[in-house]
């Protein structure tokens, strides 16, 4: 698989497509201005996104702190997790994501409510959490509308899938929880079937889907899915072994 960002071929295929979206003069101001403080610097392996196989952080160091640290895969604009980490002051927060364009939106919103406990990445996310964070050091990660790749012969692409359980469990600690939301039905399903069927992983709902997580916000993208009809489904599974 090659990352269009870089012509490097990759083993394995990624979530995403990678395309350089122009960014405002807003947004390329807090890339070279907030970015040097909000930006977690990563050493890189083959693919623009990718992460070293040796790279690793001190969170503690990171954040300046002992907190609780959630991690947002896809954060896209930043509307979820800047939200989260303003209203949450004594909880980490790290967004995920590969678009810059939305990792300079994020944090301008980030800048512009005095928040300081989030920072950001990006990268591909299953090698964040493989390589990048220590093992057991995250309390809950969120994936919320990832990319449902809803053609049959791009659902290789999905990130949620048996191949990304083991990262998942590695990074959460036990007890730790991962919450996700899609508007995609048969997505839904998908990752409902592959969580229960993880080994490392708890059901934390009863019935067929989990209640809405009380905090995600409401964002312009879930109110396009419910706009169109497409019901929005929440799981919640707990990292076993807590």
């Amino acid at each position: 698989m090659t990352d269009p960002a870089s012509g490097v071929f990759r083993d394995r295929p990624v979530s995403f497509v990678r395309r350089s979206g122009r960014m405002s003069e807003a947004q390329e101001r807090a890339w070279s201005e907030l970015g040097p403080h909000l930006m977690l610097p990563v050493p890189r392996d083959n693919a623009a996104t990718s992460v070293a196989a040796d790279a690793h952080i001190d969170v503690a160091d990171v954040w300046g702190r002992q907190a609780p640290l959630i991690v947002e895969i896809g954060s896209g604009q930043g509307h979820a997790i800047v939200h989260a980490a303003t209203t949450r002051p004594h909880t980490d927060f790290l967004a995920v994501e590969v678009f810059r364009a939305g990792l300079a939106r994020t944090m301008l919103d980030a800048d512009r409510a005095g928040v300081g406990n989030l920072r950001l990445v990006e990268a591909n996310a299953p090698e964040v959490l493989e390589h990048l964070l220590p093992a057991g050091s995250v309390d809950e990660v969120w994936i919320f509308f990832p990319d449902p790749w809803h053609k049959k012969k791009h659902t290789k692409r999905r990130l949620v899938k048996p191949d990304v359980v083991p990262t998942l469990s590695r990074a959460l600690r036990p007890g730790g929880m991962l919450r996700l939301a899609t508007d995609w039905e048969d997505y839904a399903l998908q990752m409902r079937a592959v969580l229960d069927e993880a080994t490392t992983f708890d059901r934390a709902f009863e019935g067929d889907w989990a209640p809405r997580f009380e905090g995600r916000v409401v964002t312009a993208f879930e109110r396009k899915g419910e706009r169109v009809g497409r019901a929005i489904r929440d799981l919640a599974y707990r990292r076993s072994g807590g």
